[in-house]
């Protein structure tokens, strides 16, 4: 799959001036329930309704949608506002009802993305298809296992792809559902930049409360789209409540949020950007050579270890260092969430020094 194929051609057939926005609720709940929703999306920046038919569930006894009869809502729904309709899919049954139905945009989930075997046979299902198809990233941080199923995809002939980021599972606990790394998406947009890139702040969040900023941060790098999950009453809604947001929020969301250029061709700007881009080269090596440097002290704790034999893991120390370090970052403007991922990948790096020096 070479990095230059434009896939992004079904994104500029719909000749926006704005990002491309998918909406509605996580769940399908009645045929009342879509209609509504949908009626209320469809005089705004929404150019496609979502709605899950099959509901992958975390763990058995919860709703867990309401199948294919939720397929003939979507139906009616598109008929009634134009509106193209976008669903889940999770098995090669699930893409046989859903083309049946004529549904317009098919997204693989996290939960499934995460299985070779599984995007192996939806692809297969959807061999030559002129839907659009959207895969979503797995539920690990694995940009590998994200590429692969677009290359699945890909070598089953359809053309019209793209990716939803909606953050990665982490046994950590963090302020996000799912913490969103932003650094894969980022990777993977730079390896492919004519695949669309869409953003799910729902799932990243897991509260209402912070979608638009997440949204924001999105269009600030440059993101091609959102999909948000939508629904007139989101405390009553049957899964996924509490990152539901309701149809006019979402409108004003739109009217808040900001577009970013890509780039200014104005002298001055470039001019500036370039002397602040120095800069930050200089602080960038002079941090390399602070690590560089710490690791050779690292490096002499671990002769010094080896020769008292003393564990390479001391876990006292460490959460005494990491403890000072996220407030001494507080003071310095830098985010809790921050100072732990950077200490946490320089105390690895140590300790994988330390190990050498033992063998």
């Amino acid at each position: 799959m070479e990095n230059n194929i434009n896939l992004g051609n079904w994104l500029t057939a719909f000749n926006l001036n704005h990002p491309l926005v998918i909406a509605g609720p996580c769940s399908a709940e009645t045929e009342e329930q879509v209609l509504k929703i949908a009626h209320e999306l469809k005089d705004s920046d929404v150019s496609i309704f979502r709605a899950g038919i099959w509901k992958p569930r975390t763990r058995p006894g919860g709703f867990e949608g309401v199948g294919a009869i939720g397929l003939k809502w979507l139906q009616k729904a598109k008929a009634e506002t134009g509106l193209l309709m976008a669903t889940e899919v999770a098995t090669a049954a699930h893409v046989k009802s859903a083309l049946e139905h004529d549904i317009d945009v098919l997204w693989i989930g996290a939960r499934t993305a995460v299985n070779p075997f599984a995007v192996q046979e939806i692809a297969d299902a959807l061999q030559g298809t002129d839907k659009i198809v959207l895969l979503k990233n797995p539920i690990n941080p694995d940009l590998s296992l994200w590429l692969g199923g677009l290359e699945r995809l890909y070598n089953a002939n359809i053309k019209k792809l793209g990716v939803i980021h909606r953050g990665f599972s982490t046994y950590e606990k963090t302020k996000y559902r799912n913490n969103p790394e932003w650094q894969i998406a980022i990777d993977l947009q730079n390896r492919f930049p004519n695949l669309p890139l869409i953003c799910d702040p729902s799932h990243i969040t897991g509260r209402r409360d912070m979608i638009q900023d997440v949204s924001q941060h999105a269009l600030d790098l440059n993101f091609d789209g959102l999909i948000v999950e939508t629904h007139f009453d989101p405390d009553n809604a049957w899964s996924d409540a509490a990152q539901q947001i309701t149809p006019n929020v979402l409108k004003k969301m739109f009217v808040d949020l900001r577009v970013r250029k890509i780039t200014d061709e104005a002298d001055d700007y470039n001019k500036k950007l370039s002397n602040l881009r120095a800069q930050i080269d200089v602080f960038d090596e002079k941090i390399l050579d602070l690590i560089g440097s710490r690791m050779k002290i690292a490096d002499e704790i671990g002769l010094l270890k080896k020769e008292k034999n003393v564990a390479i893991l001391q876990n006292k120390r460490w959460n005494e260092i990491l403890g000072k370090m996220i407030i001494d970052g507080k003071e310095k403007g830098l985010s809790e969430e921050f100072v732990l991922q950077l200490f946490k990948s320089i105390h690895q790096e140590s300790i994988q020094h330390q190990e050498k020096v033992f063998k």
